[in-house]
């Protein structure tokens, strides 16, 4: 049962390739709101933009709840975060609740070399894969902010002991370094391992392994 006895719908498009509907998704369980997955079709021109140009899109993910539709990952946070205000996706602490919109907001800003150059595939697979000097600049400043977190608070999430909006948020960047055999130093791979060992992370994982291939686009370079 959902916090309140409420539920949610949450338009989202690919569970393989889509980062955005992976941070939707994962915001409302770690939220704990019972959501009913609306999936666009592939063929769906919001849904194909959103994928194939890796740009959060106005229709996904979008959480309709309550009569109320929501879209964009950070604003179906804060509201929930309202709705909820116990459900610890925000820090309690004023300080700490900063410094996780701060990180939140930079990874849903900024990053652009690195989800241009490993796009989202959590089926695939790349050993030694080529990390081009643009990207390794965005992994370097990723791994800065997960050990500062880290240290600061104590872990084993970027916040403490249960995860917040900012694992969310970063959630699927451990999908992507998984996928492509990026090199992190120990801190940072224990971290990533903690985020794909999730059950909410596994449940996701295992949707899309079993997704069919409707967009060979995404995969051509590989």
């Amino acid at each position: 049962m959902s916090k309140g006895g409420k539920k949610g719908v949450l338009t989202i498009s690919s569970r393989n390739y889509s980062s955005w509907s992976l941070r939707g998704w994962l915001i409302c369980r770690l939220a704990g709101l019972e959501v009913t997955e609306k999936l666009l079709s592939a063929d769906d021109p919001s849904a194909r933009a959103e994928l194939l140009h890796l740009s959060p899109s106005f229709l996904v993910p979008k959480l309709s709840f309550d009569g109320l539709e929501v879209w964009d990952v950070l604003a179906i946070a804060e509201f929930l975060n309202d709705e909820l205000p116990d459900c610890g996706l925000l820090p309690s602490d004023m300080a700490q609740r900063a410094h996780c919109r701060a990180v939140s907001g930079e990874m849903h800003q900024g990053f652009v070399n690195l989800r241009s150059a490993l796009p989202m595939n959590m089926k695939a697979k790349f050993s030694n894969f080529r990390i081009w000097a643009g990207a390794q600049g965005d992994i370097d400043r990723i791994q800065t902010i997960w050990r500062n977190c880290l240290a600061a608070y104590g872990g084993p999430f970027l916040f403490g002991k249960t995860p917040t909006l900012a694992d969310a948020m970063y959630a699927p960047v451990c999908s992507r370094f998984a996928t492509y055999d990026v090199k992190l130093d120990s801190v940072c791979a224990a971290y990533r391992d903690t985020i794909l060992g999730l059950p909410e992370i596994r449940q996701w994982a295992k949707a899309a392994s079993e997704e069919p291939e409707d967009l060979e686009e995404l995969d051509v370079e590989f």
